[in-house]
């Protein structure tokens, strides 16, 4: 396969780096009686960290339990009543517990056994968490959604005057929960989630060290960056060098300016852990572990990366074990080890999980992990939803990076990529030899969800997706669990869209080739889909079948098949000053899915492990990417829940977008494109775009109602649309002329 600006990427040559050594709730229920889940880097022997010869952690005594305390730190009213459930509240708190390093239940998590243990015998953690709840929980509907924060962040926490549909919920009496999962984020803000988990050590109690690396990314010309830097994973806490010694084996700082070009290395002595400035604080600057001062400043359109011997690993799996037992705990329990009440007791009966991209990524890898079976042998969560979620999320390795992401450019080659996108127990992966799809250990232990992942286009161009639909070669589409639905929201970004309206659509040349955004919301949908999940769980009506592209009828293709209209004579915006569109030009620019190698300590299939080879080394393989076709009249895609945008289009949303920055090659991270019609005939022939003119699809402006209505009424009789929802896409249609 060739590399360069046209088709799939490539990976280089592989490097090696340095190497390391070292090596609640069914139960707690129980135990309480009261209940009513690749430059080169050097493999040199001095940057092995050896631990002391010494016994396992104390395993907890045998009748001890593992005990769990809720603290509520604030119950404030939320605003809004909601039908005949009435008031709801928010209550705010910490969720303290504990691991036994003994369960086998625990076993999976790497490093656990090296996590520091209290006088019981048992490693702590504490999380955070948020909830929503019916003042009177007599009249709640018995469902708890829990939705994993992104980061830390809570995206889906519901904004009701700015989106009065997700009253829904609230006069259905959930109960939503917000709980920490990832241990790395920093409490920078009252609103972010953090979990507090422990720091593997030596049995000596000495450091662990470990090779680690992470790509820099400057906005603008500067002195110094902060780590761990990258489109992503930036805002994190950062793990520390093990030296500041930057002239040490296993350091290395390059320079690129696109993934595929040769990385060169930047001199030792260019370079420090130091922070400084452009004026009383120059280069080398004042020693810092968390930032990087580069001799000249770092430049924006210029991939760094970053290598070097790290300490301390943060064992990141707690966090998986400590959603599961949190969920266990309001689900089940009456009261905590000390008998404060669970506000929720008694009152939860079905537990759906949501995650949103990498949240999503993360609940697929606590399905996976097979954290969804209760100490007690139970589920955790009846349903999961994983939304705009095509990967999972790297959590569980030595040194875990959880909010790393993965692009065409950026992160290509990040964990998060080796474990199975195949569902299936079954799962057989020809690429890579390995067998057994995501729900293999639920299948084992008969505690799988219901399942629905929601994927946009961004994620089949952006984020791998493909392999979750077809065989790892892309010859054939794969049969799905029964448990599971697949829903491919057509002609979407990853983010919402703006719903019919050019409000929120921009376009900026020296950023973006072709104006950035979708008008194609996919928060609709997700709404709809979100109900038809609990009526499968709650009530076992099946939902709707899945709505994927496919092999077999052609509607998912290799990139360099889709057949695109003719794109020309547009400008944006269509009113005011407008700036002339490029004609549209399509490259097969997407992401391709290399096979990687992190070394002989690291378990792929599982995402976790030790890695040794870090960055990883290309293997000379590669999974097939395929992408949905498009209606060659309108360029939209032709599979999948076709929503109110595309049954009743204004112009063409594509569901990537390309970087106009000159020499830089690359897909803007997680945006699509929209591009319109020509409002009249005339002016479509005069351009020579061979799209339909909003003219000859519509008539006149009434026709557009009637269209938006057919399309809106057709979607709610399919169950992929609330009827708040056609409401109000029909009502902003009459309020938004496109034609006389």
């Amino acid at each position: 396969m060739k590399d360069g600006i046209i088709g799939k990427r490539q990976q280089t040559p592989p490097r090696k780096a340095a190497v390391s050594t070292g090596g609640v709730l069914g139960a707690l229920i129980a135990s309480l009686a009261l209940t009513a889940c690749g430059g080169s880097g050097s493999n040199s022997s001095a940057l092995i960290s050896t631990p002391a010869a010494a016994t396992p952690s104390t395993p907890a005594p045998a009748s001890a339990t593992p005990q769990m305390k809720l603290t509520i730190t604030a119950t404030t009213d939320f605003p809004g009543n909601f039908g005949s459930v009435g008031a709801y509240e928010q209550v705010t708190g910490t969720i303290s517990g504990e691991l036994d390093p003994s369960d086998p239940k625990n076993a999976v998590i790497q490093d656990l056994d090296l996590a520091p243990v209290n006088a019981r015998g048992m490693v702590e953690y504490s999380a955070d968490f948020l909830m929503l709840k019916p003042k009177d929980m007599s009249k709640a509907g018995g469902v708890l959604r829990y939705d994993a924060p992104n980061r830390g962040n809570i995206l889906t926490m519901p904004n009701l005057a700015a989106n009065p549909s997700e009253a829904e919920f609230f006069e259905r009496g959930y109960v939503w929960m917000f709980s920490a999962w990832q241990g790395d984020v920093p409490k920078s803000s009252p609103q972010r989630l953090t979990v507090t988990v422990p720091v593997a050590k030596n049995k000596d109690g000495s450091s662990i060290t470990g090779p680690y690396a992470t790509e820099l990314i400057a906005a603008a010309p500067t002195p110094s960056l902060t780590l761990p830097g990258g489109v992503f994973n930036g805002s994190m806490i950062p793990y520390a060098p093990a030296s500041m010694d930057n002239m040490q084996p296993g350091y290395l700082l390059t320079r690129r300016v696109n993934e595929t070009d040769p990385r060169v290395a930047i001199p030792a002595s260019d370079w420090r852990f130091a922070n400084c400035d452009g004026g009383a604080n120059p280069f080398p600057g004042t020693a810092d572990p968390a930032r990087i001062c580069l001799n000249g400043g770092f430049q924006p359109n210029v991939l760094y990366e970053l290598q070097y011997v790290a300490k301390d690993p943060k064992v990141m799996g707690v966090g998986l074990a400590a959603l599961r037992d949190s969920i266990s705990f309001f689900r089940s329990a009456a009261a905590d080890s000390a008998g404060t009440p669970n506000p929720l007791a008694g009152k939860i009966k079905f537990t759906i999980g949501q995650g949103t991209s990498q949240s999503g990524n993360a609940m697929k890898t606590f399905l996976h992990l097979g954290f969804n079976q209760r100490l007690d042998g139970g589920k955790v969560f009846d349903g999961i939803y994983a939304h705009v979620a095509a990967r999972q999320t790297n959590i569980n390795t030595r040194f875990a990076v959880p909010g790393g992401g993965g692009g065409l450019r950026t992160d290509h080659r990040a964990f998060g990529q080796t474990a199975p996108r195949g569902l299936a127990a079954d799962y057989v992966d020809g690429v890579s030899g390995r067998t057994g799809g995501v729900m293999k250990r639920c299948s084992a232990t008969d505690t799988c969800p219901r399942f629905f992942l929601g994927l946009s286009g961004t994620e089949f161009w952006q984020l791998q997706g493909s392999p979750v639909l077809t065989d790892a070669f892309g010859f054939s589409d794969l049969t799905q669990p029964a448990n599971a639905r697949i829903y491919y929201y057509s002609s979407t970004q990853h983010s919402t869209g703006t719903g019919g309206l050019t409000t929120g659509i921009s376009f900026n040349p020296a950023a973006t080739v072709y104006p950035a955004g979708s008008m194609v919301d996919h928060a609709d949908t997700f709404r709809a889909l979100f109900v038809d999940l609990e009526d499968w769980v709650a009530r076992d009506i099946a939902p709707p079948a899945s709505q994927v592209p496919k092999v077999a009828d052609g509607t998912l293709v290799q990139p360099s098949q889709l057949q695109f209209p003719t794109i020309t004579g547009l400008s944006w915006p269509p009113s005011g000053t407008p700036t002339a569109i490029p004609a549209f030009n399509y490259l097969a620019r997407y992401n391709g899915f290399p096979l990687l190698d992190y070394g002989p300590q690291y378990r792929p299939q599982d995402e976790s492990g030790i890695p040794t080879i870090v960055p990883p080394s290309y293997m000379g393989k590669d999974y097939a990417i395929l992408v949905p076709q498009v209606d060659a009249s309108t360029g939209l895609t032709k599979a999948g829940i076709r929503a109110v945008d595309v049954q009743a289009p204004l112009g063409t949303s594509l569901e990537f977008n390309y970087v106009s920055t000159p020499g830089i090659v690359d897909l803007v991270n997680l945006t699509g494109s929209f591009i319109p019609f020509h409002k009249t005939e005339v002016a479509r022939i005069a351009a020579g775009d061979t799209r339909p003119s909003i003219e000859s699809l519509y008539g006149n402006q009434a026709g557009y109602v009637a269209a938006v209505t057919t399309a809106a009424n057709s979607l709610v009789a399919q169950r992929f649309l609330l009827q708040r929802d056609a409401d109000r896409r029909i009502q902003r249609a009459q309020a938004n002329p496109v034609l006389p």
